[in-house]
């Protein structure tokens, strides 16, 4: 059987479709315990990560959190995030500071497309500004966002301006506590 991965995008948004407020912020998407060990269990068959510079810049705290005086929840997402491969996209990042990371200058879709189907597992690709050059490429399989119940009026959108696309929902989940509801959609 030849491998296929897929390419899953994923973001934490607000009701009204934003990653991050005006002002860059977005604490108010910060995951409680439930939603956050849901995440862990999506991103356990997630063999390699995508990330542009700022999301990266963003992530990289997980390679020295999860230490014995964090929650169970954060160190399994450490273990989690340390295990994946991580490749990232930036002409402006002097290096990577993280271990199994590299650093790519440009995002070639024929190269991510070769990437997804040498893979067995899932590829992830975080960032709304590196998937939106995903989504336009044709490349992402599936999305999975975590709608929160904020209203941020304006910041950075989920998805870009422009983008036109139907999806078919595969799941969806609700989290009474939190109010966070997950949809997993497939493209068409």
């Amino acid at each position: 059987m030849v491998p296929m991965g897929k390419l899953i995008y994923s973001g934490l948004a607000s009701i009204d479709g934003y990653t991050a407020d005006k002002a860059g912020n977005f604490d108010w998407a910060a995951p409680d315990e439930e939603v956050h060990a849901f995440i862990n269990d999506l991103e356990r068959d997630v063999g390699t990560s995508l990330y542009g510079r700022r999301m990266y810049e963003v992530m990289k705290v997980w390679e020295t959190m999860g230490t014995a005086e964090d929650p169970p929840v954060i160190q399994d997402y450490a273990r989690i995030w340390r295990s994946a491969d991580k490749v990232v996209y930036s002409s402006s990042l002097g290096s990577v500071s993280t271990d199994r990371t590299r650093l790519e200058r440009q995002f070639l879709p024929d190269a991510v497309r070769d990437l997804v189907a040498a893979t067995e597992g899932s590829i992830s690709i975080g960032g709304p500004t590196l998937a939106a050059h995903a989504l336009r490429a044709g490349l992402v399989d599936e999305c999975q966002v975590f709608v929160t119940p904020a209203v941020v009026g304006g910041g950075l959108r989920l998805f870009p301006d422009g983008f036109d696309a139907r999806f078919e929902l595969l799941d969806e989940r609700r989290f009474p506590e939190s109010g966070v509801v997950y949809l997993r959609y497939g493209a068409r």
